[in-house]
């Protein structure tokens, strides 16, 4: 499609350059997305459609402060692991044993 993606476990959680190369888009929780729009409101919107009810969320990179979007991005590539990463993730002990 000609824009960068972002995955965790083969599954994309963020993508840049979509519509153009002024936005990203995350794939948040619905309530991720519900406080990113009350709180930033200039800078993310829904995405079009079902997929924008379902969490997607575009950015305006220039209007999002660079916390908010690593904050972000943090929600969506969490919400797109596995299990056991999420766990690997937590726990420093785990990835000891390995």
């Amino acid at each position: 499609m000609g824009h960068a993606d972002f995955r965790v476990g083969g599954k994309i959680f963020a993508t840049l350059g979509y519509p153009d190369a002024q936005h990203g888009t995350l794939m948040l929780s619905p309530l991720d997305q519900d406080l990113l729009l009350q709180r930033q409101a200039k800078a993310f919107k829904p995405a079009a459609g079902a997929w924008g009810k379902a969490g997607s969320t575009t950015v305006i990179l220039k209007l999002a402060p660079k916390r908010v979007v690593a904050l972000a991005l943090e929600s969506a590539w969490s919400r797109r692991a596995t299990k056991a990463l999420l766990a690997a993730r937590k726990s420093p002990t785990s990835r000891k044993r390995r």
